[in-house]
């Protein structure tokens, strides 16, 4: 059984905890065992400091431990980026060799940055890059696979697809 770290802004959302089991029960109808950040709690007698490097710790331990990883990279607190600890960890996962798969539930196939941001051009005046693609090149082009599902268990089903035909 394949292993894949759920990463993604999902841990910010109201029901975080239900939504990661979730994501895991789909892994699983597909023969995959889900990660997710949210697996293990930080010792409540922490300070913020201390809580913040046992959860950069353990999700990067969770990174090691997987297989592969599912990125929800939908745009979060704006119009076109990411989340940026999902962000990280793609470039952590990437380092460390494991196959990166982009799922973008916020997009048509064939979006690119600029149809996200509406010119070449940000907000602060600055430039957007225009290579054809929905995201900063250096996340799109670590991607093994992209995912475009706006139903995660549609998704996680193209992910288990994906890794059990390249282990093949």
């Amino acid at each position: 059984m394949q292993t894949i770290y759920l990463a993604g802004p999902g841990v910010f959302r109201p029901d975080a905890h239900a939504w990661g089991q979730d994501l895991q029960q789909y892994c699983a109808e597909f023969g995959l065992r889900g990660l997710y950040p949210l697996d293990q709690a930080a010792p409540a007698d922490l300070t913020a400091a201390q809580a913040a490097a046992w959860i950069f710790q353990a999700n990067c331990d969770l990174i090691r431990q997987s297989d592969a990883i599912l990125a929800d990279v939908r745009a979060f607190r704006s119009r076109s980026e990411p989340d940026s600890g999902t962000a990280f960890e793609i470039g952590f996962a990437h380092a460390l060799g494991k196959p990166i798969l982009l799922w973008l539930p916020d997009l048509e196939i064939g979006a690119t940055m600029l149809d996200r941001v509406g010119s070449h051009r940000d907000e602060g005046g600055l430039m957007v890059e225009d290579f054809g693609a929905p995201l900063n090149l250096m996340l799109w082009q670590c991607a093994s696979a992209v995912i475009y599902h706006t139903h995660p268990k549609l998704a996680l089903q193209e992910a288990s697809f994906f890794l059990i035909n390249s282990s093949t």
